[in-house]
């Protein structure tokens, strides 16, 4: 079989440059259903490759960003144990709010963008970014008064007037951030969509040297307290925009898909605007699901321990959970670009390739930060509080975060592929069911009417992801891949149907 087909040469016998395959050459020799297992082990080579290549710099962008709140709630921390209470929860039930839906509504732009760069259709890709910067900055004028009047919203929802006070003051410092995260998501994607990731990294590693410093600076030397420590990091954030922005207006690799700002950025917004939502309603049922850990065990009781414990275990600003999800996301990222790339190339082989690549990675590499969480989990716990009540909490906890890492290693890639395939309807309705309808019900009972109390709101927790991720991976499983590729052809033309031909058909 191997000489009865022209390309085996190239990819059993080249010198070692995966490099030089091309994924047209993939796409054709997938064609070819019995092939040995050496050969394979070739093409898991050059698709582990190409992963790795995108989502190690999306990583170390991820991890950066990511510890840029971080840092703020470390210094936090050290303000008082209900200061670290107050922006802990305004983190959660605010910001996570936000987050849930800049990020969401960003996955959007992964999807279009990364198939209109499969696809060659360059032009496109700037019109859909600033597409996106307009309804992202719509959404972050909305969420705005959240954030200001977040003190009610939490008293509303059963935290205490003292926690809820501090909540508060932490958030409404936080509003300038908002409209940062607006421009900066889809940017990122932007530039993750043409595989510029490392121009990125250098910006993530740079703006996070600053933070340490502005916020040191502001926290304790300057003694602003929690509202300085706040406006720090939307100041930090807001240099991490401008940075961004100068590079993709002048940067020579951005020429064929940023030509200027378009008025046609407000034509056929409709169709977008609609897979926007349903991104957005996606991943917000996914992000608010988790945040609702850390709130629900607010209102149990010794809230205080419980709020801090699962803070460190599961907030989505400083835990060590979420360190894990910072790769699993990079890779998550990396399979959604790849998979939309070679959807809108055309090559649904390659596609489906990809997918099983990134998924046998990302199990491997989440087991090894299983095991690393189970043996540090006390000098861990350490690094955010010294209250022996809390870190003997989280130690408890620990088994469960262990079962919740090894699950990253599946649930965040299933979900980039579909963002990458543009499922984000179909899997919203299945978030619906699987976390709100069964997950958080269970974890509620669990919690509240039995002893596992804190404990019993994670198994809750750990229900729902696991169906899931079960779901998704039946749904990955029994894609037809040409499919696929057609809905992609489609997604593009109703995409692009107002920019102008001449720019969208550019080489």
């Amino acid at each position: 079989m191997e000489n009865q087909h022209p390309l085996l040469p190239s990819i059993l016998h080249s010198t070692g440059k995966l490099s030089d395959i091309s994924s047209d050459e993939i796409e054709e020799f997938l064609e070819h259903k019995n092939v040995s297992f050496k050969v394979y082990l070739k093409l898991f080579a050059w698709e582990s490759r190409l992963l790795w290549l995108l989502s190690g710099a999306v990583i170390i962008v991820l991890i950066f960003n990511y510890m840029l709140g971080f840092v703020t709630l470390m210094f936090v921390g050290h303000l008082g144990s209900l200061e670290l209470a107050g922006a802990s929860i305004a983190s959660v039930g605010i910001q996570g709010l936000a987050y849930g839906v800049m990020l969401g509504m960003a996955s959007a732009v992964e999807t279009v963008c990364g198939q209109a760069y499969g696809a060659k259709r360059y032009a496109v890709m700037g019109v859909i970014c600033q597409r996106a910067i307009l309804l992202h900055l719509g959404a972050a004028f909305l969420l705005s008064f959240p954030y200001w009047f977040s003190g009610p919203l939490l008293k509303a929802i059963g935290q205490s007037e003292t926690i809820s006070e501090q909540g508060e003051l932490f958030a409404r410092g936080l509003i300038l951030q908002l409209y940062a995260l607006a421009i900066s998501c889809p940017m990122q994607r932007f530039l993750q969509a043409q595989y510029i990731v490392n121009p990125m990294a250098y910006i993530a590693v740079s703006v996070f040297i600053v933070h340490v410093v502005i916020t040191w600076l502001v926290v304790d030397v300057l003694e602003y307290g929690l509202f300085g420590a706040a406006m720090a990091q939307s100041f930090s954030w807001w240099l991490l925009v401008i940075m961004q922005g100068l590079y993709v207006v002048f940067s020579p690799w951005c020429k064929e898909t940023w030509t200027g700002f378009s008025m046609d950025s407000f034509n056929s917004i409709w169709p977008y605007f609609k897979l926007t939502v349903a991104s957005a309603v996606m991943l917000c049922l996914e992000i608010w699901y988790f945040q609702g850990l850390v709130l629900v065990s607010g209102l149990l009781p010794y809230a205080t321990v419980s709020l801090d414990s699962i803070s460190v275990c599961d907030n989505n600003s400083m835990n060590y959970w979420n360190w894990d999800m910072q790769f699993m996301l990079g890779l998550a990222a990396a399979a959604s670009v790849r998979v939309s790339n070679e959807l809108g190339a055309g090559h649904p082989r390659v596609a489906k390739m990809s997918v099983i690549v990134v998924n046998m990675t990302s199990i491997m590499f989440s087991t090894i930060i299983c095991i690393i969480v189970v043996i540090f989990r006390v000098g861990l716990s350490k690094l955010f509080t010294s209250d022996s009540e809390v870190i003997k909490a989280v130690s408890h906890l620990t088994p469960l975060l262990a079962i919740s890492v090894w699950l990253n290693g599946t649930q965040p890639i299933l979900s980039g592929v579909a963002v990458g395939s543009g499922w984000q309807a179909v899997v919203a309705y299945v978030n619906l069911a699987t976390y709100y309808c069964i997950g958080l019900p269970i974890g509620c009972i669990l919690g509240f009417k039995t002893s596992l109390q804190a404990a019993g709101i994670w198994w809750g927790m750990i229900v729902g992801v696991v169906l899931q991720t079960f779901n998704l991976f039946i749904l990955t499983a029994r894609t037809n891949w040409n499919t696929e590729v057609a809905k992609a052809a489609d997604r593009l033309k109703e995409a692009g149907n107002r920019v102008n031909e001449d720019l969208v058909n550019r080489p």
